[in-house]
């Protein structure tokens, strides 16, 4: 099904001819199509920091207010403050490959104590998760302790290799991962494509997983973007083939479709997404946040920022911001001030787009 547009619509990681058309659907409430403002407060731009990036992927903040930034294709970890960028140091161990490489940033719970990043990447045989100390040196410069595989065995390939990860309200490590173009492993409880994880710091699976081992939900194609609302509901975005990107509310054990069913079919034993973008060109959403009772969701191929409005388990039609006009958006980062940042891909350098913090 997806190899005839493997590397156009099915991955987000092609570019697109502008199409002009918006087709975000909001499934929960009904058709609806989205062209902003709508009733949503425009997001506002307050700064462009040009760091001259290569393929950022993810971002996290420190205590201080120091941003860690990871390029997928360099496997370098680099600190932003004050609008400046400096590397810390490249991760070991990576190889990257197509869509593979440094990926997903995660920052332990207990970062004061124990100064523990997360980080997903493709190595040679696998994606796996590991940790590293990072502490600060008497001249305010990060000093990158050696890594520490926590969870090896997620399966890679040129595309699908997920990457997403994020601890949620209940301490645990959330992990976002693709098929690998391995179409048999989204639907097997027992495989680790397809999925979306849920581990101890550690790395074991944690418990209370619906299982009994690591896989927490199935049935998913490539996971991009995990984050909680306000009551502690976790949802996801998620690339579809050339047809219905997605917007999932995660439930423990429920199975999201691929690759029986895409989008929302209302097929027996299947969960339907909140949302779908029938179209994967004015979407492919990445990296997903969630502020108030809105979600923001960066566009790959859309190139633009969608915002959905929540209510409870439902969902509203998206609304489209600044479309094409900072190009593909692979990250939604909260910043400590409440605002964003996103980072683009792929303008060759990349750059960061700073938001004021949503009225």
């Amino acid at each position: 099904m997806c190899l005839a547009v493997l590397l156009s619509g099915c991955t987000g990681d092609a570019n697109d001819a502008p199409t002009g058309s918006i087709t975000g659907t909001g499934t929960s409430t009904g058709n609806g199509i989205g062209t902003g403002p709508g009733n949503a407060t425009p997001p506002e731009v307050v700064a462009r920091l040009d760091l001259q990036l290569d393929i950022p992927w993810a971002a996290v903040f420190l205590p201080n207010g120091t941003a860690v930034v990871s390029e997928r294709d360099s496997a370098l970890l680099k600190a932003v403050r004050d609008g400046r960028a400096a590397t810390i140091g490249q991760v070991p161990g990576v190889a990257p490959g197509g869509e593979g490489g440094l990926l997903g940033l995660a920052l332990s719970p207990g970062f004061p104590s124990d100064n523990y990043l997360y980080l997903y990447f493709t190595s040679a045989q696998d994606n796996r998760i590991a940790r590293l100390k990072l502490t600060e040196q008497p001249d305010g410069s990060l000093d990158l302790g050696d890594p520490e595989v926590v969870f090896p065995g997620i399966p890679k390939a040129s595309t699908h290799n997920g990457g997403r990860i994020r601890f949620g309200p209940d301490g645990f490590l959330y992990v976002g991962t693709g098929d690998s173009q391995r179409r048999e492993q989204p639907q097997d409880r027992n495989a680790l494509g397809g999925k979306i994880l849920r581990l101890t710091p550690e790395g074991d699976p944690a418990p209370g997983n619906p299982f009994g081992n690591a896989v927490y939900s199935l049935g998913h194609r490539n996971v991009q973007g995990l984050a909680w609302d306000s009551a502690g509901r976790l949802w996801s975005s998620e690339f579809g083939p050339d047809v219905n990107d997605e917007l999932n509310l995660i439930e423990p054990g429920a199975n999201y479709g691929w690759p029986a069913v895409t989008g929302a079919p209302h097929r027996e034993g299947y969960r339907d997404a909140k949302v779908v973008w029938p179209s994967t060109a004015d979407s492919s959403p990445s990296g997903l946040e969630i502020a108030g009772s809105t979600a923001y969701l960066g566009a790959l191929r859309g190139q633009r920022l969608w915002t959905v409005s929540l209510s409870g388990e439902e969902a509203s039609a998206p609304v489209a911001y600044f479309t094409r006009e900072y190009g593909r958006i692979r990250d939604v980062i909260r910043t400590p001030d409440g605002g964003f940042w996103l980072l683009t891909n792929n303008k060759n350098p990349d750059f960061v787009l700073v938001l004021a913090p949503p009225a």
